[in-house]
């Protein structure tokens, strides 16, 4: 007897529904529940790729890159000002599991701005910062804070150059008073000097020098 072979199963419907339905690779737009809105690439049902999210109860965009539903990538992030409505970018630069991280910079209220590198959404590394009152404070960084050795220099161009920890003074360090024309080299311990040498520094050229030279010793 012959051997019948009959034709294999249709493939259900629901089969080529589910996968048209998965998005993956094309650009789309989709918004959620809540009203935010994401339109750019997907894999696997999620965001990956380029795309612009929007936030809809904050109208907080992010623009740039993604990679399994998360920020990854270079990319920016911009809040709208409640006054003028329109868009000020708070961060530009890279970012790894939804996080700052790698080189970028964020700008705050008041005019302030960090430049410099990140990690796991936290100033670490090498950056710095420009304060409101016009001082500048560049070097190392950790958790958020000045931490290593690094320079802060203020509105007055005096400056101090040393060591750092918990964003306090801390260690050897040098202080130099370029207004009147002196500089202190000594040990720091959380933001108080505890010992050290004054020495004339620039006297002559200091716009405010004090009355009387320090005898060199």
């Amino acid at each position: 007897m012959p051997l019948v072979r009959f034709p294999a199963p249709a493939e259900p419907l629901w089969h080529e529904w589910d996968r048209k339905a998965q998005k993956s690779g094309l650009r789309h737009t989709v918004y959620a529940v809540n009203g935010d809105q994401y339109t750019g690439e997907w894999r696997d049902n999620l965001k990956h790729g380029k795309g612009t999210q929007l936030w809809k109860r904050t109208g907080a965009i992010y623009k740039g890159d993604w990679k399994f539903g998360k920020r990854d990538g270079y990319g920016s992030y911009s809040v709208p000002d409640p006054v003028t409505k329109e868009y000020k970018k708070v961060y530009t630069g890279w970012w790894k599991n939804d996080k700052k991280c790698g080189y970028g910079t964020t700008f705050y209220p008041g005019g302030e701005y960090y430049e410099g590198e990140w990690s796991g959404g936290q100033r670490s590394g090498w950056g710095r910062m420009y304060y409101g009152d016009g001082s500048i404070y560049e070097g190392q960084w950790l958790q958020d804070r000045p931490c290593g050795q690094g320079m802060l220099r203020l509105p007055n161009e005096n400056r101090y150059e040393g060591g750092w920890k918990e964003g306090k003074k801390h260690g050897p360090g040098k202080f130099f008073y370029l207004d009147t024309g002196q500089l202190f080299e000594g040990v720091w311990a959380a933001d108080i000097p505890k010992y050290g040498t004054m020495i004339d520094f620039g006297r002559d050229e200091a716009p405010t020098p004090t009355q009387y030279p320090i005898p060199k010793v």
